[in-house]
């Protein structure tokens, strides 16, 4: 039996955390067109949700070892010395998604290409290997203080995928290796 959740938002049921508002509807391959309507009709958004919808636009600043290759796809061997944001100014973004109404910024802090935004201590591919400040830069650090400075909302994104990391694939050594690196940054960042 298919089943698809609605709405196709955080897959996090409010009933779970005792709110008592059903978030989300079971759709069976078998409802008809008027069932799904009036079914999705009836859903009420968490207040997570909400605040979600609310805040209207959010910025994804895609900022990374790409922006220093200018390849589409990193491969995850690229030297760390390629990244060099010696202009890099964090307030300036954030001031500037402010000013044009946008209520929250989410960075990507590794992409694909598995090239870390701060100085994790879990792989070296990562900032702290980088010319950039002398391997003591930290652009997570800075949008984080921007977002604060500027009442920004601030969040992350870290790719599940990681191509320079040889646990990616491996099944529970990849996925604590993962689960540090989000530790990292839900603790050190907000």
């Amino acid at each position: 039996m298919k089943k698809i959740l609605l709405p196709a938002l955080i897959g996090i049921s409010s009933v779970a955390f005792g709110q008592g508002v059903k978030n989300y509807v079971m759709i069976s391959p078998n409802d008809s067109e008027q069932a799904i309507i009036t079914k999705a009709a009836n859903v009420t958004p968490s207040p997570r949700q909400l605040r979600w919808q609310q805040l209207e636009l959010t910025a994804f600043f895609h900022f990374g070892m790409n922006t220093f290759t200018g390849n589409e796809w990193g491969t995850g061997k690229e030297d760390p010395k390629l990244f060099n944001p010696t202009h890099l100014d964090a307030r300036q973004w954030v001031r500037s998604v402010k000013e044009a109404g946008i209520k929250q910024v989410i960075i990507t802090a590794k992409h694909h290409d598995g090239f870390c935004l701060w100085p994790s201590k879990y792989t070296e591919h990562s900032v702290k290997n980088s010319p950039w400040k002398n391997g003591k830069g930290d652009v997570v650090k800075e949008v984080a203080a921007a977002c604060k400075e500027y009442h920004v909302g601030f969040g992350v994104y870290l790719s599940p995928w990681d191509r320079n990391s040889p646990l990616y694939g491996s099944g529970d050594a990849y996925n604590n290796y993962f689960l540090n690196q989000l530790t990292e940054l839900l603790t050190q960042y907000g």
